[in-house]
């Protein structure tokens, strides 16, 4: 897409510990590095595990950084919950991709994938490579295979191969 198309409102919910703000960053400096415009914001519940997380990225020309109820293109959720806790952010034609046990062509059991992998801290990467694999969202795979192979990233192979699997799964699906 050139700079002036995109303009994308997306809400990644889940809970502490899962990497809504991992995601996030990668996010942001994706479409950063294509030189787009980002805003940002985050909502910590409890500063813990389980307490709830979620985040508001958009894309393009916007002035403010929250995205207000009715207006987002998608829903990135990391827990079967945030669907029922965020979904009144999204448009009426707005897409969920959701990391749970529903059979549905935007729902991947990333949890169980990354477990069965030796890596169950990400199932983050592999619900964001089914939703690349599904073309919903401003940037490309190889965007972010190019933003997780940066210089001092940490566990690249493993954050490559959970993306691919995610994109592999949603390809098949």
């Amino acid at each position: 897409m050139e700079k002036s198309e995109i303009s994308q409102q997306i809400v990644l919910g889940g809970v502490g510990g899962q990497g809504v703000l991992f995601i996030t960053k990668i996010l942001a400096q994706v479409a950063l590095d294509m030189g787009q415009s980002v805003l940002v914001s985050e909502t910590h519940g409890m500063a813990q595990r389980g307490g709830i997380v979620v985040s508001h990225l958009k894309v393009g020309n916007f002035k403010s950084p929250l995205i207000r109820p009715g207006t987002a293109d998608i829903l990135l959720s990391f827990h079967p919950e945030s669907v029922l806790n965020h979904r009144h952010y999204l448009k009426e034609d707005g897409k969920i991709i959701a990391n749970t046990n529903d059979e549905s062509p935007l729902s991947i059991n990333a949890t169980k994938l990354a477990i069965a992998m030796g890596a169950p801290i990400a199932a983050n990467l592999i619900l964001l490579g089914f939703a690349l694999s599904k073309k919903l969202l401003y940037c490309s795979v190889t965007d972010v295979e190019k933003y997780l192979t940066k210089e001092g990233m940490r566990n690249i192979e493993t954050n490559i191969k959970a993306l691919k699997l995610g994109v592999t799964k949603g390809e098949t699906q």
